[in-house]
């Protein structure tokens, strides 16, 4: 061992461990705590963390959260682990906001507040201030998790009061909170327009703004996470004749979006985004209208779960 090059030892070796066993490694010593908190050791540990074997899926019950294995053969699940809360909480309570890396941003709802959640090691860190900084308002606020150039996980939080926007970065290595400028239209305050949380992807947050009417206004926001610049784009050219709706996904860090429309019957397409501008990937065969013996019997069948959330296994 002590004739292997460090490099080797922390990209070939460590990155290959459990995430319990490289949060036990930093503390071997300084020079290993640094390198496996960078950002290339995090994607490498990744990368290799997303097999067939090793994909989880986290789901929170009322009161329960538990892990379990997807079987990539059939599609379904293995036997689950349970996860239990290292924070108090009540029924029906924890809501996953955003995810990155394994990290979750979670709101108690009966709070309000927000914490970040390693599920995989069980630390977490409350984001509520006394000044009313790190509270989550259902249908008025946005989040969106990233990490910047210098390997600092951080929190976008984008609050619409009483018609005020504000828009705050909390740093995890500072541990602190602070406003930054937002210069766009004002329109976006308005309730009437549905933020959807942050999707990380390429150094940028991306978040659809709809307008929750047939026909209304629908724009893609995106934010630097380097500049802290904000800046639109077009939505993908779907159908205005329904209700729109998108959901952004990162597929090998390349930005990707369900769109979907329609009223009575839906149609859903799969668009990539290159440089600004949507490239339509696929379309689905339109979704006949769900009678509602049907959909009542599906809200019967899920409604004891809350969320989900895919974990890789992450290191952060």
């Amino acid at each position: 061992m002590a004739d292997l090059p460090t490099h080797t030892i922390v990209f070939e070796i460590l990155t290959r461990l459990p995430a319990k066993d490289v949060g036990r490694s930093k503390s071997v010593c300084k020079q290993w705590y640094a390198l496996l908190s960078t950002q290339d050791f995090v994607k490498i540990h990744c990368s290799r963390s997303v097999v067939s074997s090793n994909q989880r899926v986290l789901l929170i019950d009322d009161l329960t959260c538990f892990v379990r294995p997807i079987i990539s053969n059939n599609n379904d699940y293995g036997p689950s682990s349970t996860v239990t809360f290292p924070f108090h909480h009540q029924n029906n309570d924890v809501s996953i906001l955003s995810h990155l890396n394994g990290l979750l941003c979670v709101c108690l709802n009966h709070t309000y507040e927000l914490l970040l959640w390693n599920p995989t090691t069980t630390a977490f860190k409350r984001l509520s201030t006394p000044d009313s900084h790190g509270f989550y308002i259902n249908n008025l606020d946005a989040i969106g998790l990233y990490v910047d150039a210098d390997d600092d996980y951080k929190v976008l939080h984008i609050k619409r009061r009483s018609g005020v926007l504000g828009v705050y970065v909390y740093s995890r290595e500072v541990d602190s909170w602070r406003n930054i400028p937002f210069i766009t239209r004002q329109e976006y305050l308005s309730p009437h327009f549905n933020w959807s949380a942050g999707t990380f992807c390429g150094g940028t947050l991306y978040f659809t703004v709809c307008e929750c009417w047939i026909g209304g206004t629908n724009v893609v926001i995106c934010f630097d996470v380097n500049s802290e610049q904000f800046k639109e784009i077009s939505f993908p050219p779907v159908p205005s004749n329904g209700m729109v709706q998108g959901v952004l996904v990162n597929v090998k860090n390349v930005l990707h979006m369900f769109a979907s429309t329609g009223m009575f019957e839906m149609t859903i397409d799969l668009w990539t985004l290159q440089g600004d501008y949507w490239i339509k990937v696929l379309s689905c065969p339109p979704i006949p209208p769900i009678s509602l013996s049907l959909w009542c019997q599906r809200i019967q069948t899920t409604r004891s779960l809350h969320i989900k959330c895919c974990l890789p296994g992450s290191v952060a």
